[in-house]
C-alpha cells in the first residue's frame, strides 16, 4: 500500500552534500578537510555544543566561538563563522523540484531538521515545499528523538505508518523505521526520487 506522507531532512537532501560544505570551510580556514567532521564525531565537548545549539539552548555566539576553540581557530575566527559554513550549501534543484512535483499530485510533505539557526531557512521556499515544519531550535529537540519524527507525521495530519523518511545520515533513518515509517538513505537525487515514486505510488 502506498504512503501518503513524506518527511525530509534538509541539509545534505535538499542541498547539497553536508560534509563537502564542512570540507570547503576547512580548506578556507587552512584546517585538514576532515576538522569539523571529526570534531562532532570524536570530541565530546564539541559534540555536545553541536546538540546544545541545534536543541536552541544554546544562541549562535556561544555556539561560534566554542567551535572556533574546537577547531583550534583564532578567537576573531568566530565571528561570522556559520555564514562561512553555510556557504558552502546549495540547493538541489533534482529535490526540490521533485518535492514540489509530489505535493502537487497530492502527497502530504513535511520537513523534519536539525538546524542551525532557524532562520537560515529561506521562508518562502518552505510554504511552497511543506504542509509541516519540525525545526529542531523550536521544538528544544533534535533527531534522533523520536518525537521529532512523531511530530513531522502529526503535523501533515498523519500516522507514522503512513509517511516516508529520507535523511542522508543512516542513524537518523532508525528512530523512524522503528515508528512505522518507510526510510529512504539519500545519496544521490536520481536514486531517491525512484525510490520515492515507488514508496509514494506516484510517478512524477
Amino acid at each position: 500500500m502506498a504512503r501518503e506522507g513524506l518527511l525530509l531532512d534538509w541539509g545534505g537532501v535538499l542541498t547539497t552534500d553536508l560534509f563537502a560544505a564542512f570540507g570547503e570551510f576547512c580548506e578556507a580556514e587552512g584546517l585538514a578537510p576532515h576538522t569539523v567532521r571529526d570534531a562532532f564525531r570524536h570530541d565530546r565537548e564539541a559534540r555536545d555544543l553541536l546538540i546544545a545549539f541545534e536543541e536552541g539552548k544554546v544562541d549562535e555566539d556561544v555556539f561560534s566561538a566554542g567551535l572556533a576553540k574546537a577547531l583550534g581557530l583564532a578567537p576573531e575566527r568566530a565571528e561570522g563563522m556559520i555564514d562561512r559554513v553555510f556557504a558552502g550549501f546549495h540547493p538541489e534543484p533534482e529535490m526540490l523540484e521533485a518535492v514540489r512535483r509530489f505535493r502537487a499530485a497530492g502527497i502530504r510533505t513535511g520537513l523534519i531538521s536539525n538546524s542551525w539557526g532557524a532562520e537560515r531557512y529561506p521562508a518562502d521556499l518552505l510554504d511552497e515545499l511543506f504542509d509541516g515544519i519540525v525545526i529542531s531550535g523550536l521544538e528544544g529537540m533534535r533527531k534522533p528523538a523520536p518525537r521529532m519524527y512523531e511530530l513531522g507525521a502529526e503535523r501533515i495530519g498523519l500516522l507514522p505508518g503512513q509517511c516516508v523518511f529520507v535523511d542522508d545520515l543512516p542513524f537518523n533513518l532508525e528512530p523512524a523505521r522503528e515508528l512505522g515509517m518507510a526510510v529512504v538513505h539519500h545519496t544521490r537525487a536520481g536514486t531517491t526520487i525512484d525510490e520515492l515514486q515507488e514508496l509514494l505510488g506516484v510517478s512524477l
